[in-house]
């Protein structure tokens, strides 16, 4: 009860800046949950469809891979698609390689979509905390000019004290934001390598065995 209490009195004696660095706060944690349930579900859908490709790829079973890809969601498997349907036209490595890396490109932006904003939100919850601490501070100057002069320090102490709450709570709202943000950030790149890593076994794997069907031709 005392802890409630405390933190009560912390966001009333703020003032009204303390709702909007909230709600700031809100709209950034309910950004980063989004954020970090989708690349999990992103990581665990493209893991699970190179376990399921990557024996289709080695034994040469284009049908069901093009099958496969069509009705996954992952990002592999699209990008997989993208190298199958080349190769079909045609066999150079560079072609394949520049259809994977289309592929790799177009699914960055959905991996990173809404994580900047995080960043941002927590540049305004400090300047908002700032804003409201410096519109205090004009507000005790202003009572303190009007007070009994035997009153002026006390006043004075207390309308700073309360007037700082809020660049404390600014500061209390935008540092798990950026924290998150690092974190959100680097999960995304580290998808993001799995996946090209995944593209570069896929490619070389395609490569290998078109050319050893190529020697097996010429050997006929």
């Amino acid at each position: 009860m005392d802890t409630y209490t405390s933190v009560t009195t912390f966001f009333q004696s703020g003032g009204t800046f303390m709702y909007p660095i909230a709600l700031v706060l809100i709209i950034g944690m309910a950004i980063a949950i989004e954020r970090w349930v989708f690349l999990k579900k992103a990581l665990f859908t493209n893991q699970k469809a190179y376990r399921e490709l990557l024996p289709l790829l080695t034994s040469k079973n284009m049908m069901q891979i093009q099958e496969y890809a069509n009705n996954s969601r992952s990002a592999i498997a699209r990008i997989l698609l993208a190298a199958v349907e080349t190769m079909q036209t045609s066999p150079r490595r560079d072609d394949i390689q520049s259809a994977m890396q289309e592929g790799i490109l177009e699914t960055v932006p959905r991996l990173s979509r809404r994580t900047n904003y995080l960043s941002v939100l927590a540049n305004i919850a400090t300047l908002l905390g700032l804003l409201g601490t410096i519109i205090g501070l004009i507000a005790a100057f202003t009572a303190v000019a009007q007070a009994d002069p035997a009153e002026k320090a006390t006043l004075l102490s207390e309308s700073i004290s309360v007037a700082m709450n809020t660049t404390a709570f600014g500061l209390m709202a935008a540092i798990p934001l950026l924290l998150i943000h690092s974190l959100l950030q680097n999960k995304t790149v580290a998808i993001v390598d799995s996946i090209e890593m995944a593209g570069l076994k896929f490619l070389n794997t395609m490569v290998k065995g078109r050319q050893g069907a190529v020697t097996r031709t010429s050997d006929a």
